[in-house]
């Protein structure tokens, strides 16, 4: 398996971001990696893995992130929501997760980080407020589910950004007839050796 450093990984995805973010990138990695060994965040206990496979397949969407307050479903680790607010501290990154231990890493990761642009909040999604530009999810749940449990969350002329794998399309034959898919966005993630797509969701009127 390659092993490819942060920096270059960031400039094979065209993503020109300060040094300061880049370690604080780094302090992130190290930070999930330790709270790994308690609260089992992730399956990767590999450092240099964790770059190509965490914080690049983070950033790979990043050119397709737009202004207005950012919605991150299922938050788990923050994955792609955490080093979404490093490389862009004037978006709104709100992260959501049922699931209390990885929600108290959540909090504690933006307190040690100084993330002032990113909330956390310990809930079903179904019951959270809120008006939101963009929703994202990195394997939270098949499609479908994703854009019914968040629908009420999506502000007018919204979109949603599924990060998934392989692309989806039995998931996609299965959409609401009122939801149209915008966009399929192949995505290359330096150092990951598997297929990687984004898909661009928006509700019709």
């Amino acid at each position: 398996m390659s092993q490819i450093s942060l920096a270059a990984g960031l400039a094979d995805l065209g993503i020109d971001l300060p040094e300061a973010a880049q370690r604080k990138l780094l302090a992130f990695r190290d930070l999930l990696l330790k709270w790994n060994k308690t609260y089992n965040l992730t399956a990767l206990r590999d450092p240099a893995q964790a770059i190509s496979h965490h914080l690049l397949d983070s950033l790979a969407i990043l050119p397709y992130v737009v202004n207005g307050p950012l919605l991150d479903v299922g938050s788990g680790g923050g994955l792609p929501a955490i080093p979404l607010a490093i490389a862009r501290p004037e978006l709104s990154v709100s992260m959501v997760d049922t699931v209390q231990k990885k929600t108290t890493f959540l909090q504690q990761a933006v307190i040690e980080l100084g993330l002032k642009n990113a909330t956390v909040h310990h809930a079903r999604v179904e019951e959270l407020p809120g008006q939101y530009a963009q929703i994202s999810s990195r394997a939270f749940a098949e499609i479908g589910l994703f854009v019914s449990l968040t629908r009420h969350l999506l502000a007018p002329g919204g979109r949603w950004l599924a990060m998934k794998g392989v692309r989806p399309d039995d998931e996609l034959k299965s959409l609401p007839t009122d939801i149209a898919v915008e966009e399929i966005i192949p995505l290359t993630v330096p150092g990951l050796n598997a297929e990687r797509h984004l898909i661009i969701l928006k509700a019709g009127s």
